[in-house]
């Protein structure tokens, strides 16, 4: 696609997700995935030992071929899909130029998610203003971390780390994926990240050995999520008012494990001049305040 009909299209995705939000989960690509990615996890944990300290090579393997084929399958089938809607529709029926960048928007628009991402950070916000509680129970369905021991103060950075981080991987990445590669580039992304949260645990995860299973899924959305993650990062830094230097944002960004979602984060936590902490693990900007009730509409306001 050529810059002008890409715009429309992602024009046409961002109307869509602001008005009608989420497609019905019989309908969503992403939900088609994670089932995918579930049976095919069932199966391959079935050929995976027990102790994540073995080097597995054969669950390695199997991993890597079942992904392979998997993404192959998104990436061909939105591929046809570009093709069809760049051409033709039914034949005799043709599109113009500007009717298919804007039909193509209803496929993009499955594949990233802004709207959504918004309101359940601020509704984690929302239930914290009634309890503690009810707080954390709104936080576990951003988390996979245990929620059970946090302060307001670590359920309110644990959203704001969250949305930070999602901003790649629901929303920039995505859009950067189309850009360069249309619907199937777009695809892949979130094929690739939606594999990652379902794959790419470094050992046990719910009684389950991913150490070598999901070593290629984590390894993947690492590569892809590179450069956007950057990216983002670095709109957050010219939305807050450039305020920190690059130089730092680097320094924080490297503290944590990922190689990528600490740039988002890092740039998020001085942009808002907030210290954001996982427990037993990273602290971000340690010489920021603590993190206040405001501050997560002050986070979604940057990237706005």
């Amino acid at each position: 696609m050529t810059l002008i009909p890409t715009f429309i299209t992602i024009l046409t995705a961002l109307y869509i997700d602001r008005r009608l939000g989420e497609p019905h989960t019989r309908l969503h690509p992403v939900v088609w995935m994670g089932n995918l990615l579930g049976v095919a996890g069932g199966f391959l944990q079935r050929h995976t030992h027990p102790q994540p300290e073995v080097r597995d090579w054969k669950s390695f393997c199997l991993g890597t071929f079942i992904w392979c084929m998997l993404a192959a399958t998104f990436y061909v089938a939105y591929w046809q899909l570009e093709k069809l809607l760049e051409h033709t529709l039914l034949p005799p029926l043709s599109l113009p130029w500007w009717a298919a960048a804007v039909l193509m928007g209803f496929f993009l628009k499955p594949l990233f998610a802004w709207t959504m991402l918004r309101r359940e950070v601020e509704a984690v916000e929302t239930s914290l203003q009634e309890s503690l509680e009810t707080g954390r129970n709104r936080l576990r369905f951003l988390v996979s971390r245990d929620v059970t021991q946090l302060s307001d103060v670590q359920v309110r950075e644990s959203a704001i780390e969250t949305f930070a981080e999602n901003l790649n991987d629901s929303v920039i990445a995505p859009l950067f994926w189309f850009a360069l590669l249309g619907l199937p580039g777009a695809a892949l992304f979130r094929f690739a990240n939606t594999a990652d949260a379902m794959w790419g645990y470094n050992g046990l995860y719910k009684g389950q050995n991913w150490a070598w299973a999901g070593k290629w899924a984590a390894r993947v959305d690492d590569v892809l999520g590179y450069l956007p993650a950057r990216i983002t990062a670095l709109w957050l830094w010219w939305a807050a008012g450039r305020n920190f230097s690059l130089k730092q944002l680097r320094a924080e960004a490297t503290k944590t494990p990922s190689p990528n979602s600490g740039w988002p984060m890092a740039a998020m936590a001085l942009g808002l001049g907030v210290r954001l902490a996982k427990p037993d693990g990273y602290v971000l900007n340690p010489e920021g305040r603590s993190a206040e009730s405001d501050d997560v509409a002050r986070a979604v306001g940057f990237f706005r």
